[in-house]
């Protein structure tokens, strides 16, 4: 059997915690700052731990050996 590969695009938008959550970027901060408070510009600083039900998602579909 071949050996199951990780999605490339995956490798580079999440990383996995020690726990086995996924974290990934803060969305919302490509473009378009203007329309935003800088309140909101802020807290969409840095990463994010994703939900239980992505995080399920993208670590069957994607990130198989994570």
């Amino acid at each position: 059997m071949p050996k199951m590969k990780t999605k490339s695009g995956a490798k580079k938008r999440f990383k996995l915690t020690a726990s086995g959550k996924v974290k990934a970027g803060q969305a919302g901060k490509q473009h378009g700052m203007i329309k935003r408070s800088n309140d909101q510009i802020r807290k969409l600083r840095g990463t994010t731990v994703l939900k239980n039900v992505d995080a399920k998602r993208v670590k069957k579909s994607f990130m198989p050996n994570g």
